[in-house]
């Protein structure tokens, strides 16, 4: 009994086990029918999820990215902004330094005429001119190669191209007058390509109707262009010689005056001491003892007195008779033109510190120092000689007269020693003003660091 139970339960259970692993088998087939069924969609979806989560990591990105970039390009747009304005001074700087750029890459201008007058230039200019309406009135400042028609007129085609031999002349002289009118020392051979260059563009556009200004015609409008700019220069020169013969009148006004009042002076104390000596001698006659030793010493005096001043009128007349003679000087002036700058000129002043001191006047911050003061009797021809030892040194390479030369003292000095061994020179300018003015400067920086630093360290307030 007991065992037909157990077998009972056993195949109960073997068949529960089948139909269980059955209904498993197709529960997988049918999920695996439908798993085949609906793969892409499940695929698509993990896909999806995968996209979306990299898309958030590539927008966190893409924001820092977008972040970074835009103070990249504030920082941009600032340097930019600072760079352009770097860039417009920079124009503007360049703007102003053209011209001398110009001369730089040009070369110096070297003349083409030699006129000695500005009124020789300004012939030549008029007879430049008539040269140029007479090529125009030739037809020969523009020339067209070829004989055209219009419509089958030959007269029509003569016509047209003088009314383009018009318009050509009249652009080409419009292009030369203007550059002409700026010519300045600067600018000469940048108005002179100017001129080629347009001479160059006008003939290339009448190219198509063979029409073209000649060269004759150029040249005497480069002709002209050199002209206009000599006679500036020699304009400059004769202001230049005028200034200086007004300088030589003035001057030898003031030595003729200096001279007659030396003079006038030297009578006068001549006159005195002679009345006194008479007057001594007269006394002399009578006197005895102490008063007699007393009037002998006075005589003697008055003797000597009246040799000097005789001396001095006849020192005065030599002056006004020598009209060569005078003072070379040699001065500084450290605190207007710096170390080693001497001015090296000449004087027939009786007085020639007098001279010194004008030139130390309201055009210049301090006074010159005076370090040789050298007396001859041919001032000119010393001053001159002295010019032409040191030419190399000199400043103004354009004109000679204002006689200031970059060399050192001892160089100077070696030359004068060498026409006169006995002229005596101060080594070192006093230059008062100049170096109490940098004492000024200097407490006066000092006081104001000095009070700063008070007011660092002692607060007005806490």
């Amino acid at each position: 009994m007991q065992n037909n139970t157990y077998l009972s339960f056993l195949i109960i259970s073997t068949i529960l086990l089948i139909l269980f692993v059955f209904l498993f088998i197709q529960k997988s087939i049918k999920h695996k029918k439908l798993y085949n069924k609906f793969k892409d969609v499940i695929d698509i979806e993990k896909e999806a999820k995968k996209l979306e989560k990299e898309l958030q990591n590539k927008k966190q990105s893409y924001e820092k990215m977008e972040s970074e970039y835009q103070r990249k390009e504030s920082d941009l747009k600032n340097q930019y902004s600072n760079k352009r304005h770097i860039y417009e001074q920079l124009l503007k700087e360049i703007s102003i330094l053209e011209e001398d750029l110009e001369l730089i890459s040009f070369g110096m201008y070297k003349p083409h005429f030699d006129f000695d007058t500005s009124e020789k230039y300004k012939t030549k200019i008029k007879s430049i001119r008539s040269q140029q309406k007479q090529l125009i009135k030739n037809k020969n400042a523009a020339i067209c190669y070829t004989q055209w028609e219009v419509a089958g007129s030959k007269r029509e085609g003569k016509k047209m191209i003088n009314r383009n031999i018009k318009l050509i002349l009249r652009a080409f002289n419009n292009e030369c007058d203007a550059s002409i009118a700026k010519v300045k020392w600067n600018n000469v051979q940048k108005m002179e390509q100017r001129i080629k260059k347009a001479h160059q563009a006008i003939n290339k556009l009448g190219e198509p109707i063979r029409v073209s200004i000649s060269h004759d015609y150029l040249n005497l409008k480069l002709q002209e262009l050199y002209l206009v700019y000599e006679r500036q220069e020699k304009l400059y020169q004769e202001k230049e010689e005028k200034k200086r013969i007004k300088e030589e009148i003035r001057e030898q006004k003031r030595v003729e005056k200096e001279i007659e009042k030396a003079k006038k002076e030297a009578e006068k104390e001549e006159k005195r001491y002679k009345k006194a000596l008479e007057k001594a001698r007269k006394e002399i006659t009578k006197a005895q003892g102490e008063k007699l030793n007393k009037l002998t010493e006075q005589i003697t005096l008055l003797e000597k007195q009246l040799k000097d001043a005789q001396d001095k009128g006849q020192r005065a007349i030599s002056r006004a008779q020598i009209t060569k003679s005078g003072y070379v000087y040699i001065i500084s002036n450290i605190g207007s033109f710096g170390e080693n700058i001497y001015k090296i000129g000449m004087t027939r002043r009786l007085e020639p510190l007098d001279r010194v001191r004008e030139l130390g006047d309201a055009s210049v911050p301090f006074k010159f120092d005076v370090h040789a003061m050298i007396y001859s009797e041919n001032a000119p021809e010393l001053e001159r000689k002295l010019h032409k030892k040191l030419e190399a040194y000199q400043v103004n390479l354009v004109n000679s007269r204002k006689e200031f030369f970059n060399v050192s003292l001892e160089k100077i000095e070696d030359i004068v020693s060498k026409i006169n061994p006995e002229i005596e020179f101060v080594k070192i300018p006093e230059a008062q003003e100049y170096r109490e003015s940098i004492a000024i400067r200097n407490e006066r920086k000092n006081k104001k660091e000095l009070e700063q630093k008070i007011k660092e360290k002692f607060p007005a307030a806490l």
